[in-house]
């Protein structure tokens, strides 16, 4: 039978034009809505950078509406350097200011206000912050949501199209909850969280200004499971998560609810997309999480601890404040405070690379010696 009977027929989709937002213009407005214009006087004060105007006269009265790379920033428009490689760049850029660190600060072409910081990522921040605040709350719960009984919603907060919210459900002042979004019974969510499309969140109980963005699974079963001669037998998982005020959960990452404790996300962790973490397992504050890492149940990580991509850490163990993981890290034992490990398994990162450094010294040298052979074999 021909192949074109067995599959179905797609429609010819033809895209006949495209309108593309110019380089120089972030911020396509059919997504992101655009405030401004502000004075130099009122970015330099809410990013705290120290306003040195243009050499060649411009005021600090100058509007700008708008923030942009260096090489494409034009006059009305506010950029910004933290890393010398750019320096050519900087050089080259119309824009009629820039955020740069001390160092950098009489590199600033004399057309452009220097906005000087000794933080000029985080100035940065604030300033697009300023042009590009988070959409706002429209209060109110969708036709199609569907609310349980005994539910205690704040009249602020926004419950969106087909949405579902179980028996009990407390929801606090300004939250912002998407579409198809699934909370389960008794959970509670403080102030001003924002739970993207499509979130489950069961068993768990939310600080305020906690971000969940699409896809994120909190609440559901650990991996938790008695080994028989007979097969497995599931263990009740009877803990909670509890995620503290500021955490940041980003897009298909997953949080096992503790089997006897809870499981705890300690406040202000950003977490990125596509992280697991087992049951039981507790994160201190500020910590990082990576994309594609994993941390097994009932690890303990110290505050500002950085995990990074596809790391995995085994169960029970614990790490110490301010330690980094690096990429592609295997931990299977206890790491000590303020340590940088890499590898598999995990070592400090000056022996890893003194490893690294004599196996090519060794290849190396098994190569020249078989090529020693090989010639006086002939």
């Amino acid at each position: 039978m021909p192949t074109s009977l067995l599959l179905p027929r797609r429609p010819s989709i033809k895209v006949h034009s495209m309108t593309v937002t110019p380089d120089n213009v972030p911020g396509d407005p059919r997504f992101f809505t655009r405030h401004g214009p502000f004075g130099l006087e009122e970015l330099a004060q809410r990013s705290g950078a120290e306003l040195r105007p243009a050499a060649d006269g411009a005021t600090a009265t100058s509007s700008f509406d708008g923030i942009a790379p260096l090489q494409s920033a034009t006059r009305g428009q506010v950029s910004f350097l933290d890393n010398r490689r750019y320096l050519p760049l900087l050089a080259g850029t119309g824009a009629g200011a820039v955020i740069v660190a001390p160092a950098f600060a009489d590199k600033v072409p004399p057309h452009a206000a220097a906005l000087v910081s000794r933080t000029p990522y985080q100035a940065w921040a604030r300033i697009a912050a300023a042009f590009y605040p988070p959409p706002p709350v429209n209060p109110g719960i969708h036709p199609t949501a569907v609310i349980g009984a005994g539910c205690e919603i704040d009249p602020t907060a926004a419950i969106g199209a087909f949405a579902v919210l179980g028996d009990g459900v407390r929801v606090g002042a300004g939250v912002d909850i998407g579409t198809h979004v699934s909370i389960g019974p008794g959970v509670q969510i403080g102030a001003r969280c924002r739970i993207g499309a499509h979130v489950a969140i069961s068993h768990a109980l939310l600080g305020e200004r906690v971000t969940l963005l699409p896809g994120a699974r909190i609440g559901q079963d650990g991996f938790g499971f008695a080994v028989t001669p007979e097969g497995f037998e599931s263990v009740p998982q009877l803990g909670l998560v509890v995620l503290e005020d500021g955490v940041e959960i980003g897009a298909n990452s997953t949080v096992d609810r503790g089997s006897m404790r809870d499981t705890v996300i300690g406040a202000g962790s950003r977490l990125d997309n596509l992280v697991q973490i087992g049951h039981n397992a507790r994160l201190g504050r500020c910590c990082i999480v990576v994309s594609q890492a994993g941390i097994s149940g009932s690890t303990e990580l110290g505050d500002f601890v950085t995990v990074a991509a596809q790391a995995g850490l085994i169960g029970h163990i614990k790490i110490g404040t301010k330690a980094r993981i690096g990429a592609q890290c295997g931990v299977m034992s206890d790491v000590e405070a303020g340590a940088d490990v890499i590898g598999s398994p995990a070592m400090p990162f000056r022996e890893f690379f003194r490893n690294v450094a004599f196996l090519r010294r060794m290849a190396k040298k098994t190569t020249q010696d078989g090529a020693g052979e090989k010639a006086n074999r002939a």
